[in-house]
């Protein structure tokens, strides 16, 4: 069983925002230097190539999954400061929920002392879902089953 989980809609709006209001800045700046400085006007195709470069490759950094949980463990990417990338659910002591600089994050702590701390405010999921997933994921991990049918 695999769970991923995505940005949240509203942080890839941001991130899109600020690289657009960044686009649109350079591209003023090389219109500026067009009609100022008498700058070819083929110059400006440069700055609106990179425009579409930088958005598509948001839109692919920002589509793929950031958490994967499989049956062996988990694996975490592109988020800065998470601690430990991956790691193994036999190797995770257990899990916990906690506030970081007022948001909410799980952390996985390792039996080794490391952790990984995964702010849940980023991901497109309902806190207490993902914190439901983490449980489930860790106890099958160390072959624990849920009692009842």
């Amino acid at each position: 069983m695999v769970s991923d989980y995505r940005f949240s809609p509203a942080l890839t709006a941001r991130l899109l925002g600020l690289t657009m209001l960044a686009m649109a800045v350079v591209v003023a700046l090389v219109t500026l230097g067009v009609a100022v400085a008498n700058w070819h006007s083929a110059v400006l195709l440069v700055p609106c190539l990179v425009v579409i470069v930088a958005v598509v490759g948001l839109m692919v950094f920002t589509n793929g999954w950031v958490v994967r949980f499989t049956d062996e463990g988990y694996q975490v990417r592109r988020i800065r400061g998470a601690g430990v990338d991956a790691a193994r659910w036999k190797d995770v002591e257990d899990a916990v929920t906690s506030e970081r600089l007022g948001s909410p994050v799980v952390v996985l702590r390792l039996r080794d002392g490391r952790t990984t701390s995964i702010p849940v405010a980023v991901l497109h999921v309902d806190r207490e879902e993902f914190a439901n997933d983490v449980a489930a994921h860790l106890n099958r991990g160390h072959g624990i089953r849920p009692l009842g049918g």
